[in-house]
């Protein structure tokens, strides 16, 4: 029972991704403008802008969620960009150096797409990554056992091993037709 809605979850999300057109969720497109404070971008002593201080003050100012993962971070001479990442949810800022200024654009998908992103395990974080990890062995486990369970069920067995060989036949089949 466990695994019913792993099956489940994983079963709808593959539809959802697999029709991205009969889902079609609103997207929200939010964009802003600011200043940012002077002490983060030319910190006393430092060479260097305060980069976590800025990531952390626009997610307050700005009511913004997700993760900002150190590939994301650029600083030039002139710039400063960053993007906070969650599932159906992106926030992407650029902050100008000269002017002390910043832009953020924020997009938030719909509730099919934070779902597929999960599915993906797309902008989720480590523990949701180990829940993916989780599910498929139980997922293995359920099916291992239905098998062995077959195997040893005479009645079943005879008829139960024929039909799993001609799905997967046909499945092989269908994979060798119709993907180029």
């Amino acid at each position: 029972m466990v695994s019913f809605g792993i099956v489940l979850f994983f079963a709808v999300t593959g539809l959802t991704l697999n029709h991205p057109d009969w889902f079609a969720g609103s997207v929200k497109t939010r964009q802003s403008q600011g200043s940012v404070d002077p002490a983060l971008l030319q910190p006393s002593g430092a060479t260097e802008p305060d980069t976590g201080g800025l990531v952390k003050s626009l997610r307050t100012r700005e009511h913004l969620h997700g993760t900002v993962a150190a590939d994301d971070l650029r600083v030039d001479d002139s710039e400063i960009s960053f993007s906070y990442k969650a599932p159906g949810y992106s926030a992407d800022v650029i902050i100008d150096r000269q002017q002390g200024t910043y832009s953020v654009t924020e997009v938030r998908n719909g509730f099919v797409a934070v779902l597929n992103d999960l599915h993906k395990g797309r902008d989720s974080g480590k523990a949701w990554g180990w829940m993916i990890d989780v599910s498929a062995v139980l997922l293995t486990l359920v099916s291992l056992t239905g098998l062995i369970i077959l195997w040893f069920i005479y009645k079943r067995r005879t008829s139960g091993l024929p039909i799993g060989v001609v799905g997967a036949s046909l499945c092989l089949l269908a994979y060798e037709i119709f993907v180029p």
